[in-house]
C-alpha cells in the first residue's frame, strides 16, 4: 500500500446483503441458525473423529481437517456479517479488512488442495487396497494436508500484498458482506492489471491441478468400480465416493464462477448471492453430506451417545 493511501484510508465500510430495515432482523435470524449449525456439525464431527479409535484411518484424518477449514472458513465471513445485521454498523478497519482477506484466501484455497487429497485417498482405496495402509502412511497425511496449507499461504502472500498496494480513491464502500479481492478491485483507482493477471494465473493453477488430480483419481476409480462383477459390489464402492463427489461439484462449481472471470463480467449483486453459497451454505452442508450417507459416522455417533447417557 502506498504512503499517501495509508494515510487518508483508515477503514472500509461493507455494503452488506441488503439496507433493508425489514429484512435485517430475518436474516440476523436465518444466518445465526446457519452459523450455529456449521459450527456444531463441524466440530462435532471433528470431536467425533478424533475421539474413536475406530475412526482413526487416512479418510477420516482429511475429513477431520475438511471439518476445520469449513468451521474456520465460515468464521472469517459470517460472524461480521452477523454484526452488521445485528447494530446496522458495516464499517471493518483498513488492516481488519486485510486480515479477512488473508484468512479468507488461506482456507479457500486449502480446501481445493485438500478435495484433491482426499480424492487421492479414495483412489488408492479403492484401486490399491492391499496397499492402502502402506502408501497412506501417517506421514504421507500429514505432507499432503501441509502442503494444502502452504499452497493457501502462498496465493494469500502474493494476492494480498498486492491487493493492498492499490490506491482507493473511488469510494470507500465495498459492495460486499465481506472484504473480497473482486469487490475491492472495483474501488482502486490505481491500476489493477497485475492483480487482474495475478488473480486468474493463481485461480487458474489452483483449479487446474487440484482438478486435474480429482478427475484423474476419479477415472481410475470408475474404470475399478466397472470391473467388480457384481451390482452390489458396485454399489457399495461407488457410495464410498459419492459424498465427496458431491462436495466437490459443490465448491469447485461456485468458486470457479466467482474468480475464473474477468474483472468486466463481475455483477455485485448477484455475486453477493453466489458467495453465500460457497461461505455459508457449504460449510453447513459438508458434515451433513459427510455423516448421513456415511454408515462408520453414524454408528460411531450412537456409539459414543449411548456412552454418553451412561
Amino acid at each position: 500500500m502506498g504512503a499517501g493511501n495509508a494515510s487518508m484510508l483508515s477503514e472500509f465500510f461493507l455494503v452488506g446483503l441488503t439496507n433493508d430495515p425489514q429484512l435485517q432482523p430475518i436474516l440476523f435470524a436465518l444466518f445465526l441458525f446457519v452459523y450455529a449449525v456449521t459450527v456444531v456439525g463441524n466440530l462435532g464431527l471433528l470431536t467425533l473423529i478424533v475421539v474413536s479409535p475406530r475412526l482413526h484411518t487416512p479418510m477420516y484424518f482429511f475429513l477431520s481437517n475438511l471439518s476445520f477449514l469449513d468451521f474456520c472458513y465460515s468464521s472469517v465471513t459470517v460472524p461480521k456479517m452477523l454484526m452488521g445485521f445485528f447494530s446496522g454498523y458495516q464499517a471493518i478497519s483498513f488492516s481488519g479488512c486485510v486480515a479477512q482477506t488473508s484468512c479468507f484466501l488461506i482456507f479457500a484455497v486449502t480446501e481445493f488442495f485438500l478435495l484433491a487429497s482426499m480424492a487421492y485417498d479414495r483412489y488408492v482405496a479403492i484401486c490399491n487396497p492391499l496397499l492402502y495402509h502402506i502408501i497412506m502412511s501417517p506421514r504421507l497425511c500429514l505432507q499432503l494436508v501441509a502442503a494444502s496449507y502452504a499452497v493457501g499461504l502462498m496465493n494469500m502472500v502474493l494476492l494480498t500484498s498486492t491487493t493492498f498496494r492499490l490506491t482507493f480513491c473511488h469510494s470507500h464502500a465495498i459492495t460486499h458482506y465481506f472484504c473480497d479481492i473482486p469487490p475491492l478491485l472495483k474501488l482502486a483507482c490505481s491500476d489493477t492489471q497485475i492483480l487482474q493477471l495475478l488473480l486468474f494465473a493463481c485461480g487458474g493453477f489452483n483449479v487446474s491441478v487440484s482438478l486435474t488430480i480429482v478427475l484423474v483419481s476419479y477415472v481410475c476409480v470408475f474404470f475399478a468400480i466397472i470391473r467388480i462383477p457384481s451390482a452390489q459390489g458396485k454399489h457399495k464402492t461407488f457410495s464410498t465416493c459419492a459424498s465427496h463427489l458431491t462436495a466437490v461439484s459443490l465448491y469447485y462449481g461456485t468458486t470457479v464462477f466467482m474468480y475464473l472471470r474477468p474483472s468486466s463480467e463481475y455483477l455485485l449483486g448477484r455475486d453477493r448471492l453466489v458467495s453465500v453459497f460457497y461461505t455459508v451454505v457449504i460449510p453447513m452442508l459438508n458434515p451433513m453430506i459427510y455423516s448421513l450417507r456415511n454408515k462408520d459416522v453414524k454408528e460411531t455417533f450412537w456409539s459414543v451417545l449411548e456412552k454418553a447417557s451412561r
